[in-house]
């Protein structure tokens, strides 16, 4: 067999098995559901707690959200790292609590937080009420890091 004729059939072979992968479906990233032990996960849901509980103890660590951060308030409004660190006083909270959190993993990198807080509100006007939020958070590995890249809040009756 020639030169001419070999390189004509690998050319062949290797276009056949391109046309063929790239025509695949690719599946849907399957998601699992992390487990109790899970030292990532239990890193995310202690620092979801700090979150929940940052009304009452103002204490919040910058790092656990990446700098291109963006969360939905329950009001709509879009607001990034530099308001999720900030505390309202307008009102004083007590009574703050994480209420559940589950973290769900997709790959190695992405990771979704559902979770539910309370937490005992008091306004300027001296009205006090419980408040509560379920949520989903979205966490991102990068550089070895997890952080909270985007967040979603909304306002439900307390039970």
């Amino acid at each position: 067999m020639n030169s001419g004729a070999v390189r004509t059939a690998v050319f062949g072979a290797v276009t056949a098995v391109v046309l063929i992968t790239a025509a695949m479906p690719i599946g849907p990233q399957q998601g699992k559901w992390a487990s109790e032990t899970d030292p990532a996960a239990k890193y995310m849901i202690d620092m979801e707690r700090k979150w929940a509980e940052a009304g009452c103890t103002h204490q919040l660590a910058a790092d656990t959200f990446a700098d291109d951060f963006q969360g939905t308030a329950p009001s709509g409004e879009r607001y990034g790292k530099a308001v999720a660190l900030q505390s309202n006083s307008s009102l004083t909270e007590r009574e703050c609590q994480l209420d559940e959190a589950k973290v769900r993993f997709f790959g190695n990198n992405i990771a979704i937080v559902y979770g539910s807080e309370r937490a005992l509100r008091k306004s300027q006007e001296q009205t006090e009420s419980m408040r509560c939020l379920v949520w989903t958070d979205t966490w991102l590995k990068r550089n070895e890091k997890w952080q909270i890249v985007a967040a979603q809040d909304t306002v439900v009756p307390c039970k």
